[in-house]
């Protein structure tokens, strides 16, 4: 069944819509990466409190807690893994986190942890057997999100903008219009790649280089693959087959 060039229109529109707002967020991820990595190294650098800190302050202090409440928000839409953690004085500290693993879908009232307090916030807690965990105002690990979510959107914007003007620029041309879709969803493949990319780098604690080392190669071979298909749709070496030419059965 032939689409209608309106409708493909219309679609080619949606696609170059995605497209902008992929290449807002990529660039605007991409431009937080220099003060994630900033503050990522200033907290490394953070001396030790020598007393309980009275105000917030660029030392680290380290706060026995005991947990009130913690709840991992599963199936809840919009809702981080939070915990409500209460220091020896009776104050209450509210935290969230950007996962449930490995410290917050174990916790349990009344179980004792330690805060890494630091600029006012609880910015990692620590449970008793040792293992650590960030929470949402943690430094660690924003420059890797950042350089990831910019690497993904950029790279599928770029593509999903090339295949959206393409059919728009040969209007009317079915295999123009065809190559457009390969490149678009060879984008969607890009972006893809990028993201699972970021998931193996923080799962199993690579360095930063690692993410562009690792995506680099495989995002090549994917921009091959694009080229390759898309000259296969322009020469109409994508076309379907016409039905006399289907072999006959006997």
């Amino acid at each position: 069944m032939v689409e209608s060039p309106g409708r493909e229109a219309l679609r080619s529109v949606l696609w170059l819509l995605i497209a902008v707002a992929a290449l807002v967020f990529g660039v605007a991820s991409a431009l937080q990466i220099r003060g994630a990595l900033e503050r990522e190294r200033e907290f490394r650098a953070a001396p030790d409190c020598a007393a309980v800190p009275v105000r917030a302050s660029g030392c680290v202090w380290e706060q026995e807690f005991t947990v009130r409440t913690a709840d991992t928000n599963r199936g809840e839409r919009n809702a981080s893994p939070e915990a409500e953690l209460v220091s020896p004085s009776g104050t209450s500290w509210q935290v969230t986190f950007l996962r449930a693993d490995p410290v917050v879908s174990e916790l349990e009232p009344d179980d004792k942890v330690v805060g890494l307090i630091w600029h006012g916030q609880v910015v990692e807690v620590r449970d008793s057997d040792g293992r650590r965990q960030q929470t949402s105002d943690g430094p660690v690990g924003w420059p890797e999100d950042r350089l990831g979510g910019a690497l993904a959107c950029v790279s599928f914007g770029l593509a999903a903008l090339v295949g959206g003007l393409w059919p728009l620029l040969a209007r009317g041309d079915r295999r123009h219009a065809k190559a457009g879709t390969v490149v678009r969803w060879h984008g969607v493949g890009l972006g893809a790649t990028a993201i699972l990319t970021l998931w193996a780098q923080s799962a199993n604690d690579w360095p930063m280089w690692a993410i562009p080392a690792i995506w680099g190669p495989l995002a090549l071979v994917t921009l091959a693959s694009a080229t390759a298909f898309a000259i296969a749709a322009v020469r109409g070496e994508l076309d379907d087959a016409p039905r006399d030419a289907q072999p006959q059965t006997t």
